[in-house]
């Protein structure tokens, strides 16, 4: 069992049982799944490896083989056409979920240059965080001086929260460090 999920279960179940007054443990929010997101646009349209290069990145961070993502409709003005390869996602769930969000925020958010915490104003009115990253170089797994370009990522927490205040507290109970 993952360190972060231990975690949950021991300590931040309990007491956000008893700040927001749950009658059932099962009404405690949780994570449900992370979804990871690498936009390549038009450096896939000019480039063909763009897409191997970033998919083996998103491996090497993930430890789960992404999903090519497709364009839905063909927009003239920037040179796409509909089902052309413009980006890579993966969800994590269950332990390698827990595993990522332990690497995330232990690990890769500590190494962002001039890094003071993350933003509070990045959930969706329904307790689930958004978080944009510039440069996978922030990963640990990620080796230097094999990097061809900088790319950044979108990673999505979602949650089980009704409220971002309930989500808030959940991830700040997980560790998430987020500015004060």
């Amino acid at each position: 069992m993952a360190r972060v999920q231990e975690d949950y279960r021991e300590h931040v179940v309990p007491s956000l049982q008893k700040e927001f007054e749950y009658g059932n443990p099962m009404q405690v929010p949780a994570l449900e799944k992370i979804v990871l997101n690498i936009g390549l646009g038009s450096e896939a349209r000019d480039n063909a490896r763009a897409i191997e290069v970033a998919t083996a990145e998103m491996s090497t961070i993930t430890g789960q083989k992404p999903v090519i993502t497709r364009a839905k409709k063909s927009i003239a003005n920037f040179r796409l056409r509909a089902g052309m390869a413009i980006g890579i996602m993966v969800t994590l769930r269950g332990e390698r979920m827990y595993e990522f969000f332990d690497r995330l925020v232990n690990a890769a958010l500590p190494r962002i240059r001039d890094f003071r915490g993350l933003p509070t104003k990045a959930f969706d009115g329904r307790g689930n965080y958004s978080l944009g990253v510039r440069e996978q170089l922030i990963f640990p797994e990620i080796d230097y001086d094999r990097v061809e370009r900088i790319r950044g990522m979108q990673i999505n927490i979602i949650t089980s929260a009704r409220t971002d205040e309930e989500g808030k507290r959940l991830l700040e109970l997980l560790g998430m460090p987020f500015e004060r």
